[in-house]
């Protein structure tokens, strides 16, 4: 017999359920992405701003050839770094959902809850992880844009794998591909699910827009905390159950990518 997994609309009343009382813990456990995220709307807003007014009293081909000059390989290298840290952050505060979640508890401390993924048993995982599904996605991107989009739906569920792994035996030896390749079996039929939640979103992000960012102070959270129950919902326990010692290992190829 088929499963039948949440709705849309389920995950989402599940989420506010969770935050009914709770809207202050779930904001300020996002505070930081969500502050550097408005705060980089701003700068980019006054860099457009700033180039529309140049370009008003600057020669256009002038203007053209001062754009390209050598340095933009470097600065867009250099601008990843920020993206990436960025990127972990939201990880460790996507795990903090996810046990929020599972426990219905919201006895947690906000500022440890952002940066959980930076703890021993975490980091480590989630850094290679993101590394190695960054560089695979990218690599499929270079054959073609679409199927390194969808190669990044099937890896985006990767780390959450890897967290459940080790909090069910901090002592395992987690496999870090085995982790990207078993995202890839679970997206198997629901990638395409995942993208229509997240485009879901689309209103309420633009209404957000529409409050210069104030908006994102409560949709930032409830988004995350929706793409935890999502996972919560698709992956179940089947990561969080005990194998017999003896069980052989699964030999991890390059089936992951």
């Amino acid at each position: 017999m088929e499963r039948e997994y949440q709705s849309r609309a389920s995950l989402k009343k599940e989420v506010k359920s969770l935050f009914a009382g709770h809207w202050g813990k779930a904001v300020t456990l996002n505070i930081i992405p969500t502050l550097l995220s408005i705060i980089g709307v701003i700068i980019v807003g006054a860099v457009l701003m700033a180039m529309i007014a140049i370009s008003a009293n600057t020669d256009p081909s002038m203007a053209a050839n001062e754009s390209f000059s050598g340095h933009s390989s470097g600065s867009s290298f250099a601008g990843q770094i920020p993206s990436f840290i960025l990127g972990l952050i939201t990880l460790g505060i996507n795990f903090t959902f996810l046990d929020w979640l599972r426990s219905k508890d919201a006895d947690f401390s906000s500022l440890k809850g952002a940066f959980s993924v930076f703890s021993k048993r975490y980091f480590l995982g989630a850094f290679l992880i993101r590394i190695l599904a960054s560089l695979f996605t990218f690599l499929w991107a270079l054959l073609f844009i679409i199927p390194g989009i969808i190669k990044g739906y099937a890896y985006s569920q990767a780390s959450y794998i890897f967290k459940d792994l080790t909090d069910n035996d901090p002592q395992a030896d987690v496999s870090f591909l085995d982790c990207i390749t078993k995202s890839r079996e679970l997206m198997n039929g629901h990638k395409f699910r995942f993208f229509v939640l997240q485009l879901s979103f689309l209103g309420w992000d633009i209404l957000a827009g529409l409050s210069l960012g104030i908006g994102y102070f409560w949709l930032t959270p409830y988004k995350n905390a929706t793409y935890m129950a999502f996972y919560k919902d698709l992956a179940g326990d089947q990561f969080l159950q005990t194998t017999s010692a003896d069980e052989p290992t699964e030999e991890v190829t390059v089936e992951a990518i």
